[in-house]
């Protein structure tokens, strides 16, 4: 007996030093001490019973889930600890029925794969109950217990610590679990409500990531409040475990502290749902973008409306007028009517008059049709318009803008940008000194325009902007803006050149 007695105490530890990076494991070693203290000290012979008794209504977390088995958690280790309670047999008896009706009520309250685990542990539970109670029964009936009785306790209590380890270390549980998640995530409904039924927690709140909003977001697009830090515990007890995919992070779980107790169970639930976590984000992006393509394509109708609009009404007041008074001294003319009492003198004067407004009428035309599409722009690309356009800055403008030709709606947009951007130079940036860059790396045209001025742009900030940020998006491009205070600003544009994808694709 000395043998069996001494191996079942070595199954004791080996167990635990097993499953020692899981919470069970600390309980298991510690009945393996208990085990080996009972044989040098005649008081501490069953004070093993006592971790016994909390890994069984505890499994698979460290704490007990029930006041009940806080309760007989208590008691336990109380009739394991001191000897008069030891030797009673209504004491024992007692524990190992509280036992068995207290693994029976958490198996019936638990869900998800707690409740899986909670089957091991009434099975456990019945195991130790029948090894307390077979002796406590013996003593009752006056039977002493020989060393049969022995040897089925010294077996009952390795059995029962050897199954709970084998479900422990192998995960079936948590395995059942998983295995109905990733079939759950197979079926349409909210992931949210799979997760929970998998996790057995109904409080779980899912975040997914979304870049353009550099935050976390529910399934119904509404911003979920994340702290920063991993696993941080936040009000209400709950825990944040946060989930990536190849290092970038995809969403975040929000539970229970007992719901993903398991380090295991956490990094199995976190690969089965990041796939799915990752496919919704990406679906929400795609929305976002199209959504946004959508506005953009809207502001554009609207823009080239406004701009059909002007063009209009400043043809209308400036060289249509002048040019219906030409119309008018023409028709005089022809008519023979003479101007006033000196004919010749007013003839000449209505001959200036009409060369003056003719004069006139060409240069606001022209001056439309440059700010419309310059001539140099269509003929000679870049590398003759922006030379043009820099001439006309207010203030100095370094140049550098290679030789050759881009397809004409790059050339475009580039050549507006870079008008736009001089003219909002010119009306805020209180700037000594601008600068454009353009050069084509990686099948983009690039552009940078810069200022030494005030700073505090951005793309919004007025319609201007956000039209050339519509037209670069338009091709698929980006537009950025670096504009600290009192630090200049720095507009950059990337814009694909044709059969190539773009920095915003």
């Amino acid at each position: 007996m000395i043998v069996v007695d001494a191996a079942t105490g070595l199954v004791l530890l080996a167990l635990g030093l097993a499953s020692r990076k899981r919470p069970p494991g600390v309980l298991l070693l510690a009945a393996g001490l208990a085990w080996f203290l009972g044989d040098v000290a005649s008081w501490a012979v069953y004070l093993h019973r006592g971790p016994l008794i909390h890994l069984v209504l505890a499994y698979p977390f460290l704490r007990p889930r029930t006041r009940v088995a806080w309760a007989t958690v208590a008691a336990g280790y109380l009739c394991a600890a001191l000897p008069s309670l030891t030797a009673s047999v209504p004491a024992t008896l007692a524990v190992a029925v509280a036992l068995v009706l207290s693994a029976v009520y958490g198996y019936a309250v638990a869900s998800g794969p707690e409740r899986r685990a909670r089957a091991a542990a009434l099975g456990a539970a019945a195991a130790l109950a029948i090894a307390l109670s077979a002796g406590a029964a013996l003593r009752l009936a006056g039977v002493p217990a020989g060393q049969a009785a022995e040897l089925a306790y010294d077996l009952l209590i390795a059995g029962m610590a050897a199954g709970l380890c084998a479900d422990l270390r192998w995960g079936r549980w948590a395995r059942a679990a998983v295995t109905g998640l990733v079939v759950d995530l197979g079926e349409p409904g909210p992931l949210r409500t799979r997760l929970a039924r998998a996790l057995g927690d109904s409080g779980l709140t899912v975040g997914f990531w979304m870049q353009a909003r550099r935050g976390y977001v529910d399934e119904a697009g509404r911003s979920v409040h994340v702290p920063a830090e991993p696993a941080a515990v936040i009000p209400g007890g709950r825990v944040v475990t946060f989930l990536d995919v190849g290092g970038e992070r995809v969403g975040v779980l929000i539970h229970g502290a007992s719901a993903l107790a398991d380090r295991a169970l956490v990094a199995e639930v976190a690969g089965a749902a990041q796939l799915a976590m990752a496919n919704i984000g990406l679906r929400e992006n795609v929305r976002a973008r199209t959504t946004d393509a959508a506005a953009s394509r809207r502001r554009l109708v609207e823009a080239a409306d406004a701009a059909r609009r002007g063009l209009a009404e400043e043809l209308r007041q400036g060289p249509g007028r002048r040019l219906e008074r030409v119309a008018g001294l023409l028709h005089d003319a022809a008519a023979g009517k003479p101007a006033g009492t000196h004919p010749q003198d007013l003839q000449g004067e209505a001959l200036g008059d009409l060369t003056a407004g003719l004069d006139r009428a060409q240069a606001v035309l022209r001056d439309l049709v440059v700010g419309i599409h310059p001539p140099a722009l269509t003929a000679d690309g870049l590398p003759a318009a922006l030379p043009a356009l820099v001439q006309l800055s207010a203030i100095p403008v370094s140049l550098s803008v290679p030789p050759g030709r881009f397809p004409a709606n790059v050339e475009t947009a580039g050549y507006f940008v870079c008008s736009e951007a001089l003219a909002n130079i010119a009306r805020h940036a209180q700037a000594s000194h601008a600068w454009i860059r353009v050069w084509q790396q990686d099948s983009c045209l690039h552009l940078e325009i810069g200022d030494d001025g005030i700073g505090g742009a951005r793309v919004g900030g007025g319609s201007g902007m956000r039209g050339l940020a519509d037209r670069v998006a338009a091709l698929g491009g980006v537009l950025s803006v670096d504009s600290p205070l009192a630090s200049g600003t720095r507009l950059t544009v990337n814009l694909p050149l044709p059969g190539t994808a773009g920095p915003g694709q």
